[in-house]
């Protein structure tokens, strides 16, 4: 930054020469002087196309008009410094005493272009051609200082091809007082970046020692949209470095990410508000980025975060851990309710936008000892989150759920188009919470374990569910059916036995299905109860949720004998408001193959009658006709092989 420096002392020269043209010289031949000057001093072109009006009152200055500074020879991206205007005072007493007070310094729209080569490559490194000029240091002894500098309507741009960082800065208007270069100074800007007003203070300890690369103690604020953020410590600029205490509130980091070219993010929801940051930070001169110390509350929420950002590959990657004691999600779940995002015209056709999940890459740690969710208590958790290249997984290592445990993998890929999918496990848990939050279902209670694998793709809830597939089982303890009475339905044949009041208790509950274009599919769910077996097969449409379900109640009729009674039930509709009703075609089946049944077992006992035929316990009509068979035919065989007298 010594080029602010070399040129500064141009323009010192500039208007001591322009005192002199007011009796002596030109102010074209000061105008050539100065800029003869500053290019056998830098190397680089300066040339002023208006004119230079010199002043001595109230104070000793100049005015400059139309002032252009060349870039440098590599660069092909047009003059480094442009400015309509530049307007500089002094002070003469201090002057003739042999320093330099700057009373005001003021640019007229300035365009300022800063760039670094990918080799490191700076364009304000100025070659030296010739002495140094008073800017660079001055003469032994000599104080300077700048009361006051003003640019209006400014446009910065930073242009970094090494970090692949291009920052544009427009309608800056700033203030800058350097009472000693050596000494405090302090800065203050407003301006505007990707749609976003912001305004910047900063106060630093030795600016010289600053520009010229020496970690210095800095304060500084930026608030931008609402949102706040305030650095205290150490920092540099050769290279970039910076160590001390941050801190950030507001509605969200979307506003101050919008300045760093992040667009489209919306602020926090009320529920996470406030929202604030706080913590130890340090940037290594290698570009990492370290918190240690760290504190994030996100409405009623305190989570602490140990966390290191580095920028050595192709995105940052993010390493570290992320804990709470407690964490109340009850604002963003609603207090309750399903949580599936399914109204009641269905899931969600919303799009989401899961382009934050390649922002970075990461191996983080996600730790909480209770989290409310408001539809049930998770305690405790412990799951780690891995990015790599848009692709998120969470390892599911310790989750208490609904009284059990659940474990697995869930991924959420946003490589080509947003899939997401898993492996999941659990064991013990409550089914009746678990089906509410999942499928906003509430007729099966029960514990146990289950299985699931799947994977759906889309860019809307209502697509990946509708493109479900994958497979699972379940395993379940005691429980009940909510809402019908199998065991009084079949005693009565009576349709009556439904409603919220009526149950069906069992034993166990197995099954397993595939799913496939987002229906599941059951061929074999069987339900054991007192006195009750069930058998079930159909399909659960979970893109449409609605039920294509039969079961097959069996209840006995008859200890003694044996004899029971099998009736078909339909289960179909929506399955938050499922319809049961009879099977009647299915019954009439089931009737006749009874009776079929009763009249084949009739027809054997004649066969067996006539014949002759004594079953043994256990035995069957079939293996008592073949074994009386078998004993004619041997008969037959003897009478035919007995030698004849």
């Amino acid at each position: 930054m010594r080029w602010i420096f070399r040129l500064l002392g141009v323009l010192l020269s500039l208007a001591i020469l322009a005192v002199a043209a007011l009796f002596l010289i030109p102010a074209d031949r000061v105008a050539r002087i100065a800029t003869d000057r500053f290019e056998s001093a830098t190397g680089r072109a300066l040339s002023i196309a208006g004119p230079v009006r010199p002043s001595i009152w109230p104070v000793i200055g100049a005015r400059i008009e139309n002032v252009r500074l060349d870039n440098a020879a590599w660069s092909d991206a047009g003059p480094m410094f442009e400015a309509d205007a530049l307007d500089l005072g002094l002070d003469l007493q201090a002057l003739i005493g042999g320093d330099i007070v700057i009373t005001r310094l003021e640019a007229v729209a300035p365009r300022i272009l800063l760039e670094r080569e990918a080799d490191g490559t700076t364009n304000w490194d100025f070659a030296r051609r010739g002495p140094a000029t008073p800017a660079a240091g001055g003469a032994e002894g000599r104080r300077m200082s700048l009361a006051l500098a003003q640019i209006t309507n400014a446009t910065l741009q930073f242009q970094d091809r090494a970090a692949a960082v291009d920052l544009r800065f427009e309608g800056v208007d700033l203030e800058l007082s350097l009472p000693d270069l050596a000494g405090p100074g302090a800065l203050r800007a407003t301006g505007r970046r990707n749609d976003q007003d912001f305004a910047a203070e900063a106060r630093i300890d030795g600016l010289q020692r600053f520009l010229d690369g020496a970690v210095t103690p800095l304060v500084a604020t930026l608030e931008a949209g609402g949102s706040r953020a305030h650095f205290e410590g150490r920092a540099g600029i050769a290279p970039l470095a910076a160590e001390g205490r941050l801190s950030v509130e507001g509605p969200g980091l979307a506003p101050l990410l919008a300045l760093a070219g992040q667009r489209g993010a919306e602020p926090l929801p009320p529920a996470a508000r406030p929202f604030a940051l706080a913590g130890q930070v340090t940037l290594a001169p290698a570009g990492s980025l370290h918190l240690r110390e760290g504190v994030l509350r996100l409405g009623p929420n305190r989570l602490t975060a140990a966390l290191d950002l580095v920028q050595d590959g192709p995105r940052p990657r993010l390493t570290g851990e992320i804990a709470a004691e407690t964490l109340d999600l009850t604002a963003q779940t609603g207090g309750g309710g399903t949580g599936n995002g399914a109204g009641a015209e269905g899931w969600s056709r919303a799009p989401i936008d899961a382009s934050a999940v390649g922002l970075v890459d990461a191996a983080v740690t996600l730790r909480a000892g209770v989290v409310e969710t408001g539809f049930g208590r998770i305690a405790p958790f412990r799951a780690g989150l891995t990015i790599d290249r848009a692709r998120a997984v969470f390892d599911l290592r310790e989750v208490g759920l609904f009284g059990g445990r659940l474990g697995g993998e869930f991924v959420i890929n946003n490589r080509s188009g947003l899939s997401v999918g898993g492996d999941l496990r659990a064991e013990e848990v409550a089914l009746l919470p678990l089906l509410q939050q999942v499928a906003g279902f509430d007729r099966l209670t029960g514990t146990g374990a289950a299985s699931l694998r799947f994977l759906g793709a889309g860019q809307s809830m209502d697509a990946i569910m509708r493109s479900l597939s994958g497979e699972g089982r379940v395993d379940l303890g005691r429980g009940e059916i909510v809402g019908l009475d199998l065991a009084g339905m079949l005693r009565n044949l009576d349709m009556s036995y439904m409603g919220d009041r009526n149950r069906t208790i069992y034993d166990t509950l197995t099954g397993t299905f595939a799913i496939q274009g987002g229906v599941l599919r059951n061929d074999d769910l069987r339900m054991e109860a007192s006195a009750i077996t069930v058998d079930g097969r159909g399909s659960v449409d979970i893109g449409a949720r609605t039920l294509d379900y039969r079961v097959i109640p069996t209840a006995l009729r008859d200890a003694e004998t044996g004899r029971a009674i099998r009736v078909p039930l339909q289960v179909t509709g929506p399955w938050d408001a499922p319809r049961f009703r009879l099977d009647l075609e299915g019954l009439a089946e089931e009737r006749l193959r009874e009776e079929r049944a009763r009249v084949e077992e009739r027809a054997r006992q004649e066969v067996e009658r006539r014949l002759g035929i004594e079953r043994q316990e256990g035995q069957s009509s079939e293996d008592a006709l073949r074994e009386r068979l078998e004993e004619e035919i041997g008969r037959g065989l003897q009478r035919l092989l007995r030698p004849r007298d």
